[in-house]
């Protein structure tokens, strides 16, 4: 279950960290400190999300 989380993380966190930022410079934020927060809290949320998805994913498929 490692080795899918680990390739999920990539593409979940790039996708959570890039809503964040689009998010950040949508309100106009376009300080470096606020778009890399955006993308750092993006990156950190990633962690749990793809834990529970590459958990569901691995209980789907040993079915």
């Amino acid at each position: 279950m490692f080795r899918l989380a680990a390739i999920l993380y990539v593409l979940i966190a790039s996708t959570l960290a890039g809503i964040g930022v689009v998010a950040v410079v949508s309100m106009s934020m376009m300080d470096a400190r606020s778009i890399v927060t955006a993308a750092v809290v993006g990156a950190i949320i990633a962690l749990p999300v793809t834990w529970l998805v590459a958990r569901r994913i691995s209980v789907v498929t040993s079915r």
